[in-house]
C-alpha cells in the first residue's frame, strides 16, 4: 500500500500534537479564576500555538494540493471512502476556522496578538464589545467541533488498524 509523503506525515503529527496541546491549554487557562500571571502566560502560549497551527495548516494544505493522497484499499466500502473524504475536508476547514476565530475574538477584546512576543500581527478589526461574546462562543463551538472531528478521525484510524487491518492507518505512521 502506498504511504503519505514524509512532509505530509510530519505535518499531520505536528499539527495533531499542537491541536491537542492548544485545546488542553484552552481548557486549563479558562478554568483559572481571575487574572493571574500564570493565566496570562497560558493565554499567550495558547495564542502562539494557534498562530503556529494556522501557519502549519496553510503549509499542509499547500503540500496536499501539490501531492495526491494515497488511494484507499480497493476493498474499502465506498461509503467509508466518501466519509473519510468529507471528514478530512471538515478537519481542514476547522484547522483554519478555529485559530482565525480565536484571533478575531482576541482582537474584538481589544488585545493585540504578538507572536512569541516579537511580531505584532495585524489588527484586522477594532475592539468591539458587541462582537466579542459572539466570537467567543464561535471559537468555543468550533473547538468542540474540532474535538469531535478529531475523535471521530482517531476512532476510524484505530478501527482500520485493529479491526479491518487494511493498512489505512499505517499510511500515516512515521
Amino acid at each position: 500500500m502506498q504511504r503519505y509523503t514524509r512532509p505530509a506525515i510530519l505535518l499531520h503529527w505536528l499539527i495533531a500534537l499542537m491541536i491537542i496541546g492548544a485545546f488542553t491549554m484552552g481548557l486549563v487557562m479558562t478554568d483559572i479564576p481571575g487574572i493571574t500571571p500564570t493565566k496570562l502566560k497560558y493565554y499567550s502560549w495558547h495564542k502562539w500555538a494557534g498562530v503556529t497551527i494556522l501557519a502549519l495548516a496553510a503549509l499542509r494544505l499547500l503540500w496536499r494540493l501539490a501531492n495526491r493522497a494515497p488511494a484507499y484499499p480497493a476493498a474499502m466500502p465506498r461509503w467509508q471512502q466518501s466519509s473519510a473524504h468529507y471528514l478530512h475536508g471538515l478537519l481542514y476547514v476547522l484547522m483554519f476556522a478555529v485559530p482565525l476565530s480565536g484571533y478575531f475574538y482576541t482582537l474584538s477584546a481589544g488585545v493585540p496578538v504578538v507572536y512569541f512576543g516579537l511580531f505584532k500581527l495585524p489588527l484586522l478589526i477594532d475592539a468591539n464589545p458587541e462582537l466579542k461574546p459572539v466570537l467567543k462562543a464561535l471559537h468555543y463551538w468550533l473547538n468542540m467541533g474540532l474535538a469531535g472531528a478529531v475523535g471521530l478521525h482517531t476512532a476510524a484510524a484505530l478501527k482500520h488498524a485493529f479491526i479491518d487491518r487494511d493498512g489505512v492507518m499505517q499510511r500515516m505512521l512515521p
